[in-house]
């Protein structure tokens, strides 16, 4: 059952989590971390704020259940870059000028947009792993470069020529192998105070640049392949069926006609919103919930690889050792995992 918040109501629950003792915010210095409040799952957003305005936001978690979150932005809403690492979402904007009403942000690809006095609905899947980054700056900021912006795509050189936030939302594409690379650098920032703040700024600007030229070099094009509302729903319920055949899954074939889509759009879709194939994302279900299971030490490792799904406990063995590279009776005994 998907759990449908507003702002004031999301931001009452925070206090209700605080006043039964759970830590939810952490601030050191420039450095901010919000813990997601247990009812709703587990997760982090650490948001590190940078010169002139400009921020970076790393956000990492699971939900319980779905979550629709309504929001209604600000006049002053910032020009916002996303980076989407694992999951996805779906957002809907009613109201918006020249602005898609309904759409899905998606593994592997990133966004560029400013959304200024507008109501928004995001809506997140329950247990995926949500992994996604964020740049913030104010329009402002790209004034202080003191140059020309001929070289900008029109809508962001018309934004920053008349210093106001103005409605776009530009879908850019796959993230590219230069993005991920930063995307890591700043993931695994080994820096600590002023050193990371000017990396991170650094690198921030680099993914700037890149959605700038990606954005240049391809004006017209939206380089998602487009998924209709309930092509979404169906690859989802494929997805459902998966975890509850987990012990005897059916065949391609069988599931996309169980689905009402066709093979081939199944594994297009599949990987566009999940970002790997279709038993590739049943493999790794299946060595997360191993995970689980050895965390208990009185379970056999034939037992977990016959409860998720394995015939032969030797490739179950060989399939956890190159996933997590340990071998599942290490992880079972250690302490630490």
């Amino acid at each position: 059952m998907t759990v449908s918040i507003s702002q004031q109501a999301y931001a009452d629950l925070v206090e209700e989590a605080q006043q039964n003792g759970e830590i939810i915010y952490h601030q050191t210095g420039s450095e901010g971390t919000y813990r997601l409040p247990k009812y709703f799952g587990i997760g982090v957003d650490h948001i590190t704020e940078l010169r002139n305005g400009m921020i970076v936001h790393i956000r990492q978690g699971q939900l319980r259940q779905p979550l629709r979150l309504e929001r209604q932005h600000e006049s002053s809403f910032p020009l916002t870059a996303k980076f989407y690492l694992s999951s996805c979402s779906r957002v809907r904007t009613p109201g918006a000028v020249g602005i898609n009403d309904d759409y899905a942000e998606t593994h592997g690809y990133n966004y560029l947009y400013c959304l200024p006095n507008i109501l928004e609905y995001e809506e997140w899947r329950a247990e995926e792993q949500i992994q996604l980054v964020m740049i913030y700056a104010d329009i402002d900021y790209f004034r202080l470069f003191n140059s020309n912006y001929e070289s900008l795509p029109e809508t962001l050189r018309q934004m920053i020529e008349i210093c106001s936030p103005t409605q776009f939302y530009q879908s850019l594409g796959k993230n590219t192998m230069a993005m991920q690379q930063i995307l890591k650098q700043i993931l695994h920032c080994p820096y600590q105070g002023i050193i990371r703040q000017m990396y991170l700024e650094a690198k921030a600007l680099e993914l700037l640049i890149l959605q700038f030229t990606q954005w240049t070099e391809n004006p017209h094009q939206s380089a998602v392949p487009k998924l209709r509302k309930d092509d979404i729903e169906r690859l989802y319920a494929a997805k459902d069926i998966l975890i509850n055949k987990i012990n005897n899954p059916p065949s391609l074939l069988e599931l996309a006609r169980q689905i009402g889509l066709n093979e081939r759009k199944l594994k297009q879709g599949f990987r566009q919103v999940f970002g790997t194939t279709v038993f590739g994302y049943l493999q790794d279900y299946r060595l997360q919930q191993a995970q689980e299971l050895l965390k208990k030490q009185d379970i056999s490792i034939a037992r977990v690889a016959t409860a998720v799904g394995y015939t032969n406990p030797e490739a179950f063995s060989v399939a956890f050792r190159r996933k997590f590279a340990v071998s599942p009776k290490a992880y079972q005994m250690d302490e630490n995992f």
